[in-house]
């Protein structure tokens, strides 16, 4: 029997999707899975395990979350470490490495890391791996890109990495070597969370004039934090090249600007060239705006994402979902979810950006094209049903 928390994906999954996951989850029910990150709220692993958890439980899965704790101090060398990974220059000295491995002992001391399966969500609880006291399996879950880590630091993380059984990336080209398994698992979207659920039109509209979004002409839409890397100069200035052809208007959506050193100037920036045109609509979204990106996803004639440098970027899915054709760059993992021509457009250039969007705003037949496949795409391959089959069988390769 299906239980009702899935039976609600029946008519978003693909044909005989749940009744795969009872048949597998039969064999796996009594056993214990167990997460651990460093947040329960906000994007990332956050808002997956948000999901995921209570579906696994549903399953018969004794499935639980758990979450690290520490100072500030902690956090510092945490923030410091994320930006070493990701290839940025930073220096980590000693005190951070004591205050990071400490929090980690003080952590392992006090959590139920008994399970049949741990899996340690990126770096703030890595070294928790020290202090396993079961048998039990344990699993790293990398969600962001390694490969242009700064190698004295990867050096240091690498001693507690081979202490795991596993590890898991989004996509091959993140990953570092290890002496482990590499396993490959792609992020998912939720079709029934806030963020990705149906919307009538009068709540578009209406969520719209909450945004003071005009819709008298065609939306092109970024969401993504005022960051260097989201390359918000190159986003307007391909909007311009288009606006010379076909009328239209760009909302930049993100938010970061007040918790990273340089998300202000940033800010600042598309300030003043929305400052020139009306068209250019800032918005800054707190946190939990996920009913917010809803409504601009799906109000949005084309998405834009083209990032200098990304993870995943699980937002283009996000948008593919809603139908929308989507125009990217090469960044991270969005090629793997942008097929040329298909679901949507990776370009190398501002100029290739505003050709897309003008080819695709002088034709309504190819936009519904496109973002039909985009939609279709997104259903066997990004949904969360996927990713819950994934971490089932996860667990039962695992765990035997």
């Amino acid at each position: 029997m299906i239980p009702a928390q899935l039976e609600a994906y029946r008519e978003v999954a693909p044909r005989g999707t749940l009744e795969l996951l009872v048949r597998l989850a039969d064999r796996l029910r009594g056993r214990r899975f167990l997460h651990v990150n460093a947040s329960r709220y906000g994007g990332g692993s956050a808002e997956i395990l948000t999901r995921l958890v209570p579906m696994l439980q549903t399953l018969g899965i004794e499935s639980a979350w758990e979450v690290v704790v520490g100072d500030p101090e902690f956090y510092a060398a945490v923030r410091a470490l994320e930006s070493a990974v990701a290839g940025r220059e930073q220096t980590v000295d000693a005190d951070m490495l004591r205050s990071y491995e400490e929090t980690a002992a003080a952590n392992g001391a006090t959590l139920p890391l008994d399970a049949d399966l741990v899996m340690i969500h990126d770096l703030a609880p890595l070294p928790l791996v020290r202090h396993r006291r079961s048998r039990g399996r344990w699993v790293w879950r990398c969600h962001t890109d390694l490969s242009q880590a700064l190698r004295r630091v990867w050096h240091l993380l690498r001693r507690d990495v081979t202490r795991y059984d596993a590890t898991v990336f989004s996509l091959p080209k993140f990953a570092q070597r290890v002496p482990v398994p590499a396993l490959i698992i792609h992020p998912s979207v939720d079709p029934l969370s806030e963020k990705n659920r149906d919307l009538s039109r009068a709540e578009i509209q209406q969520g719209l004039d909450r945004l003071g979004i005009p819709r008298d002409k065609p939306i092109l839409l970024q969401v993504a934090p005022y960051t260097v890397s989201a390359d918000h100069p190159g986003v307007i200035r391909a909007y311009r090249l288009a606006k010379k052809y076909v009328d239209c208007r760009l909302v930049l959506a993100g938010g970061g600007a007040a918790d990273n050193p340089e998300g202000g100037a940033v800010l600042a920036e598309v300030r003043q060239a929305a400052a020139r045109d009306a068209d250019i609509h800032p918005l800054v979204l707190p946190p939990d705006a996920a009913r917010e990106i809803n409504v601009l996803q799906r109000a949005a004639a084309i998405v834009l994402h083209k990032p200098l440098k990304e993870d995943f970027g699980l937002g283009v899915a996000e948008a593919m979902w809603k139908g929308k054709p989507v125009v990217g760059s090469f960044a991270g993992g969005i090629p793997v979810q942008v097929i040329f021509e298909v679901t949507g457009y990776t370009v190398n250039s501002v100029e290739g950006a505003a050709f897309r969007i003008r080819q695709l705003l002088d034709s309504a037949d190819l936009m519904a094209r496109l973002g039909g496949a985009a939609r279709e795409y997104v259903r066997r391959n990004f949904l969360i049903t996927r990713h819950l089959g994934d971490y089932l069988a996860l667990l039962a390769s695992l765990t035997g």
